[in-house]
């Protein structure tokens, strides 16, 4: 038996740029008190979507620092992955809110397509700066370090596109202030809200997807096991499993059924490292496990393994 350990490609690089994740949740956090206090202030339910979607990429940010530093942390006897799997519940977590505040502020939005509610437009737009100001210091904080590793790219996406709606609350104000027209408000809330539910949706989906322990997306079965059963002395794989521990971790393990000459002239060493190499070179699976045995084996092991 044996195994190889990877590491998470983005873990390092993302790390170097803990500091920039930190300021940027920081300002982020503050965005979302300020947008739900102005909310409440101002009657703008723009300004109340807009907070929630600070949230949910202040949630994609925190999950981004967050993985660097559990991935730090070392494993223990009980915990053999460390905290690993605390990032996916989080991400769990942070689908189910955002999913309730998305359907809340669509439903609100279209109610008060139908019947208008007041809103202070100074103050929504006093808000609104607020917002676009810290959203766009958060940009140029992310900028440079954006191409650094997949974490860093989406924190830097994430950020972009709340500037992108703290826009469209101040414009849903200039249009409140020069015309009268307050739908205004709950149209620019309900665009809003269409953008945060899929995306809420889908971190959710892929959360569940990972603590159910389905096979990575990217990660064909059939193809691995093509490619073990074409490895010189490989006479059959079962019990093959591909799991994610988390983010950017996938671990697989499987029996291997190879040639009785493997054990006798001290060949499964070197098949050994080539199972490992081939996994980790054609499938980006770096943490794997195998049980070599020889022909037969099967026959009595447990039906759980076959």
């Amino acid at each position: 038996m044996g195994h190889g350990h990877g590491h998470d490609h983005g873990v390092t690089a993302t790390g170097r740029h803990r500091g920039i994740l930190a300021a940027v949740l920081g300002i982020s956090v503050v965005i979302f008190a300020v947008e739900v206090v102005g909310a409440i202030l101002t009657g703008s339910l723009a300004l109340l979507a807009d907070a929630g979607h600070v949230l949910a990429d202040a949630g994609g940010v925190a999950l981004a620092l967050g993985a660097t530093l559990l991935a730090a942390r070392p494993a223990s006897g009980r915990r053999t992955f460390g905290w690993a799997r605390a990032e996916i519940l989080a991400a769990a977590l942070n689908g189910l809110i955002l999913s309730g505040i998305g359907v809340y502020v669509f439903v609100e939005g279209v109610r008060r397509l139908v019947d208008p509610a007041d809103v202070e437009p100074g103050g929504m737009a006093l808000f609104g700066v607020i917002g676009l100001v810290g959203n766009l210091v958060g940009v140029a904080l992310l900028y440079r370090a954006r191409s650094a590793s997949l974490n860093m790219k989406g924190a830097f996406l994430e950020v972009a596109t709340d500037t992108a709606t703290s826009v469209g609350v101040l414009l849903a104000a200039a249009v409140i202030a020069l015309t009268g027209f307050t739908r205004a408000d709950p149209i620019v809330s309900v665009l809003i809200g269409l953008i945060i539910v899929p995306r809420a949706v889908k971190l959710l989906r892929e959360a569940v997807s990972i603590l159910l322990e389905t096979a990575p997306e990217h990660v064909d079965l059939d193809q691995i096991r093509e490619h073990i059963t074409n490895v010189d002395h490989v006479l059959d794989v079962h019990d093959l499993h591909v799991l994610t521990v988390t983010s950017g971790l996938p671990v697989l393990s499987a029996h291997v059924v190879v040639d009785d000459s493997c054990f006798l002239d001290g060949h499964a060493p070197q098949l050994l490292d080539h199972l490992q190499t081939c996994l980790a070179g054609h499938f980006d699976v770096e943490h794997s496990t195998f049980q070599l045995e020889p022909a037969g084996h099967a026959d009595h092991e447990h039906p759980t393994h076959r």
